[in-house]
């Protein structure tokens, strides 16, 4: 799915979420040891970037060389492109070898991967018995009630056509998806753990936020413009006076699976 993601790889980076330090506190808090996290799926490395805060190393990841593009580059984040699958050996060439990694963490990814042979190199290049993987995603953004009123039917008519079937997995918030490792220390269960995400927007880079959504990739493909001048005139009006100098806080609600894997 990351041929979505290229075209319009710029908004992506521009105008989506930078993710809350209580997630990174939380996740951190869960792993022994702080040296090695390795960020899957990573894009434009928003996650990478709050990890590189806390673990000594960072292997940040992408199937996208667009994405990394741009990406901010760090000392302590190795950023590189690999192939959607990878076998054992090419694991160990371009990650890590076996049980090295303190965390994996995926953001906004995992409902695109091949689950099974994804969690198998999770269980191969985690630390024994405690490394945690930590995934989460975000819903659809809260602004305020008159343009949460314009947005919801947008999401849930207008776009629904243009989804991949794997988006359900985003609007069940994680709870639906497999995740076959173990509760860690002190909680009950794998999640999702409910944290929040602020962005500061005006209209214009709200929108771009929409540019950047998969679903829009897909219908721009067939020949269909989702936000047309109608669909725009009502964001503007739900939006109110001021246009783009009139920014407003865009809150998305962010839910975490969170385990280790144990002694597989």
């Amino acid at each position: 799915m990351a041929e979505l993601f290229i075209k319009q790889a710029k908004q992506y980076a521009e105008t989506r979420p930078d993710y809350p330090k209580e997630l990174f506190e939380f996740i951190a808090s869960k792993t022994p040891d702080h040296d090695l996290a390795w960020d899957v799926g990573t894009g434009s490395g928003q996650a990478a970037q709050s990890l590189a805060m806390i673990y000594k190393k960072v292997i940040a990841t992408d199937t996208s060389p667009k994405q990394l593009e741009f990406a901010e580059k760090l000392p302590n984040i190795h950023y590189k492109q690999t192939p959607p699958t990878m076998s054992t050996n090419e694991l160990e060439e371009k990650v890590t070898p076996k049980s090295t990694l303190d965390l994996i963490t995926v953001a906004q990814a995992l409902h695109w991967f091949d689950l099974p042979n994804f969690y198998n190199q999770v269980k191969w290049a985690l630390k024994k018995p405690n490394g945690v993987v930590a995934a989460w995603c975000y819903t659809l953004p809260r602004v305020n009630h008159s343009v949460d009123a314009v947005l919801d039917p947008f999401y849930t008519v207008d776009t629904k056509p243009y989804w991949d079937p794997l988006r359900r997995l985003v609007e069940q918030e994680y709870r639906e998806i497999e995740f076959p490792f173990e509760a860690l220390d002190g909680v009950q269960n794998t999640g999702p753990f409910e944290f929040a995400s602020e962005k500061v927007m005006d209209l214009e880079e709200f929108l771009m936020y929409i540019r950047s959504w998969s679903a829009y990739e897909t219908a721009k493909g067939k020949g269909v413009e989702l936000l047309g001048n109608g669909v725009i005139e009502e964001f503007k009006r739900a939006w109110g006076d001021g246009g783009n100098e009139n920014k407003k806080v865009v809150k998305f609600p962010v839910f975490l699976r969170i385990g280790k894997v144990g002694n597989v």
